[in-house]
């Protein structure tokens, strides 16, 4: 079984959180998520944040602390991810985001943080993305 690692972003606006939807035919397809991606052989994850949501969305953002690491393995994938949670900010002047290589991206509010709509690898982060909303 592999592991991957994986940079996610937090990226909060106004009160709501950045979340992309996965694509049909990928693994956990319709799941919401906080966005990113893997992180390549020898690449900074910080690094990794930055290039996935520039690639996937479009925006420029600065990457800032981790406020959570979760691990999580897929038997039915025959796969692990270590997830790496970075609050991210968008830099002045980015564009807003669109679903460039994802099906959809929306801000949520607090509302829309349904466990059961996540992937479970990220089930774990949604208690400090509610502190972090509910502090915005």
């Amino acid at each position: 079984m592999r592991t991957d690692i994986v940079a996610a972003g937090v990226v909060v606006e106004r009160g709501t959180v950045l979340l992309s939807r996965r694509k049909k035919g990928t693994h956990l397809a319709g799941r919401w998520e906080f966005p990113g991606g893997k992180v390549e052989q020898g690449e900074d994850p910080r690094a990794a944040l930055r290039r996935e949501l520039e690639e996937e969305l479009g925006i420029l953002v600065e990457v800032g602390e981790i406020c959570d690491v979760t691990f999580h393995r897929y038997d039915d994938a025959d796969k692990a991810v270590l997830l790496l949670f970075f609050v991210a900010v968008r830099e002045a002047g980015s564009p807003e985001p669109q679903a460039l290589d994802v099906a959809e991206v929306r801000w949520a509010g607090l509302d829309a943080l349904d466990p059961a709509a996540f992937p479970p690898a990220d089930v774990a982060v949604l208690a400090k993305v509610r502190a972090l909303l509910e502090g915005a």
